[in-house]
């Protein structure tokens, strides 16, 4: 039997410009992120031990080390962003130690933290089971993990343009995960891995991010992001032309802005703790 070759895949580079335009876009939901530190600050003692993996420009960890006496780390694979986030905390007055390095082997001691944090990016990476194994070696008996693992399958938009976005969706992330070892559904999928890891207190909730509970203005930005972001990497690994994946995302992000259109993604919200 003839085995298959694999392109080696690591990630969208996020560095220099790239992590610039990154770090430019996202500023721009500083309220989403000041509300998460808000809501994870009601359940982090004084003291206690943060970490949040891939915190790009550190913008949630700069928030959350404004409202409490924390020890804050954050991992990043990408050096730009350990720069990008460690100007940000000196900026803000905060201490917050980030540092380059790999989610799959992290350079902390077993039972490290209280608290650990990855949300929108688990579905990037190769084998993210491997980290989710990481993240529980990092946690402390009775320590809690807060993910947001993004499901590409949980997106629903309206015909435009004579195209059907089921088309792209229920195909693009398929194939794309296929040839890079990633799980774009782990959404689905990450109570499962929980689970078979021996965490317990699993929680799954969902934010609603529609054209009704969200402005048209912010989930089209989204879109663009994604659009001006990973059009390249998408046509590379799916097999679809890059013309192609540029139109369906030109008619997402007009179905979303037209007032009488619909569509939603339903994003997972997942906590679970590592048994005392």
């Amino acid at each position: 039997m003839q085995t298959s070759q694999h392109k080696a895949y690591k990630g969208m580079g996020m560095e220099g410009r790239i992590a610039t335009w990154y770090a430019r876009n996202t500023a721009k939901d500083m309220d989403e992120f000041r509300s998460v530190a808000a809501r994870l600050a009601k359940d982090v003692r004084a003291g206690s031990r943060v970490l949040e993996v891939a915190p790009g420009p550190g913008y949630l960890s700069v928030e959350l080390a404004k409202r409490g006496q924390y020890e804050i780390a954050g991992l990043d694979i990408s050096k730009s962003f350990v720069a990008i986030a460690t100007e940000n905390a000196r900026n803000a007055s905060v201490k917050i130690d980030f540092r380059q390095g790999d989610a799959a082997a992290m350079p902390f001691a077993d039972d490290a933290f209280d608290l650990t944090v990855c949300r929108h990016v688990l579905h990037s990476i190769p084998h993210a089971n491997r980290v989710l194994a990481e993240l529980k070696r990092v946690t402390r008996a009775g320590g809690y993990l807060h993910l947001i693992p993004e499901d590409y399958g949980m997106l629903e938009f309206q015909r435009r343009n004579g195209l059907d976005p089921r088309d792209f969706w229920h195909v693009a992330p398929a194939r794309f995960e296929e040839k890079t070892d990633t799980d774009l559904f782990i959404g689905r999928n990450a109570y499962t891995l929980l689970s078979e890891l021996g965490f317990d207190e699993i929680t799954v909730d969902y934010a609603v991010v529609d054209t009704i509970r969200t402005s048209r203005d912010t989930f089209a930005r989204i879109l663009e992001a994604w659009r001006d972001g990973y059009t390249e990497s998408i046509a590379e690994y799916s097999g679809l032309s890059r013309e192609s994946v540029t139109a369906y995302f030109n008619a997402m992000i007009e179905n979303v802005r037209d007032p009488k259109g619909y569509a939603v993604w339903m994003v997972p919200i997942v906590a679970a703790r590592v048994p005392r």
